[in-house]
């Protein structure tokens, strides 16, 4: 294995301040997603993994709806600091949204019936996979990202704005841009608490 790999690892992190600006293009960000899309694990090969890359004023569109959805459930006295927060996010370039395809889980349910309750599970599983896979190829891009669930809140409006099918069901949000402050220390536990060899 190549260190890159490794280093890429450890130094993705959750970057909060991002910008409008982006270290690659496009089609570069587009080829990211689409690899990682393609070629992430999943259980059965189920590909119940959906992907919506949201750029320019439809990122702003997603942010927006989260604000709004948000203001008519938070008092208004404490809704500063949300829209603090929101507004960084909707600062940056870009977002991708995480979705499972509930059609393509539930006909695994009724072809294995034996493993139905682990669908889901492994539904779940499939898409922390990816989401991980896309957020350290954007560290690899120089492009800072964390991950965001306001999901089911904004689920319905989310499908109207972008006529996204029903049965697709939204797992996360994934806002990205260029950074603009590094992310502080973060403490390890040591490897001896949460890792055991036996040989």
């Amino acid at each position: 294995m190549s260190n890159d790999f490794y280093s890429a690892v450890k130094h993705r992190r959750t970057y909060y301040g991002i910008s409008k600006e982006s270290t690659v293009s496009d089609e570069r960000i587009q080829e990211v997603i689409s690899h990682a899309v393609l070629y992430t694990p999943s259980a059965f090969n189920s590909q119940s993994a959906r992907v919506v890359l949201l750029l320019g004023e439809h990122h702003n569109k997603l942010w927006d709806i989260t604000k709004e959805t948000l203001r008519k459930i938070v008092p208004a006295d404490q809704f500063a600091s949300t829209d603090e927060k929101i507004n960084s996010f909707r600062n940056g370039y870009g977002t991708v949204l995480f979705f499972e395809d509930d059609r393509v889980v539930q006909g695994l349910q009724e072809q294995f019936p034996l493993y139905a309750d682990n669908f889901p599970i492994w539904s779940q599983q499939s898409s922390g996979m990816l989401q991980f896979v896309i957020w350290t190829s954007l560290e690899i891009e120089g492009l800072g990202a964390s991950l965001q669930h306001y999901n089911p809140l904004i689920d319905d409006e989310v499908k109207k704005e972008w006529n996204i099918p029903n049965e697709w069901k939204l797992i996360a949000q994934m806002p990205f841009g260029k950074p603009t402050a590094e992310p502080g220390d973060k403490e390890k536990k040591p490897i001896e608490e949460r890792l055991k060899i036996f040989k």
